[in-house]
This record gives C-alpha cells, sequence and structure tokens, in this order.
C-alpha cells in the first residue's frame, strides 16, 4: 500500500513539475510523439523524461520495492491488445496517462469522460476475460 501510494504521489508530482516547469502535459503518447515530431525542436525533456521511466523499475527493484509484473506470452492478445489502445489514444485524442492524470487534474470535463471509459471498458474487459477463461 505505501509503495502504491508513493508511486501515486512520484506520478503526481513528475506530472505537476512538467507542466510548471515547461508547459508540457506529461501523457506518454505527447511525450513520445515530441521524440519524432520535426517542429519539435527541443527533445531533450522527452528523452530524460523517458529515461526516468525506464530506469525507475530497475532502481525500485534494487532497493526491493518493485513489485513482480506479470504480462502474458499469449503474443496475438498482446498485439490485438496493443491495437485497440493505439486506436483508443487516436479516437479519445490522448492516452490514459494524459487524460486520467493529467487532464482531470486541470478538471477537464474531456478528460474525464476518457477516464471513466478506459476504467469500464478495463473492467468489461477483465470480466470478459475470466469469463471466457482468457489469460490474464
Amino acid at each position: 500500500m505505501v509503495n502504491e501510494f508513493a508511486g501515486g504521489a512520484l506520478i503526481g508530482l513528475a506530472a505537476g513539475l512538467l507542466w510548471l516547469g515547461i508547459g508540457r502535459i506529461s501523457g506518454m503518447t505527447g511525450v513520445l510523439s515530441s521524440l519524432f515530431l520535426l517542429r519539435e525542436t527541443q527533445r531533450h525533456w522527452a528523452i530524460f523524461f523517458l529515461l526516468g521511466l525506464v530506469l525507475a523499475y530497475p532502481l525500485f527493484q534494487l532497493f526491493g520495492l518493485a513489485a513482480p509484473i506479470h504480462i502474458t506470452s499469449n503474443v496475438p492478445l498482446l498485439i490485438v491488445a496493443g491495437l485497440f489502445v493505439g486506436f483508443g489514444t487516436y479516437v479519445g485524442n490522448g492516452c490514459t496517462s494524459g487524460h486520467g492524470v493529467c487532464g482531470m487534474g486541470r478538471l477537464s470535463v474531456r478528460s474525464t469522460i476518457a477516464t471513466v471509459v478506459f476504467m469500464v471498458s478495463g473492467i468489461i474487459t477483465v470480466w470478459l476475460m475470466r469469463v471466457l477463461g482468457g489469460e490474464l
């Protein structure tokens, strides 16, 4: 419980610092696209942000704070899930972190609706996987 609280606080702190520091939203879609957009001349912030994400879990493991991660070995399921996430990000004009953390933090109605849709979709997906006997 302490790890989850600390993780949530760090995510909120990082999102707030990025917004207050350089006026950028820390949604992963925006961070990743900043690395590839030609009009983005200053990409260093996105590189450091992604580097922090990549290094965070090994650092937490080093201190014995990280929880085990289980990802399915069902490759077709991973491909379909990735396509659904990509399509949802496109249709929703942003990702779960952009809407759920940053948009709701700014009291955006659109982000609140998007986050409710994400949550309901996730609940239905888990329920269907359990009913159909799929691997989680």
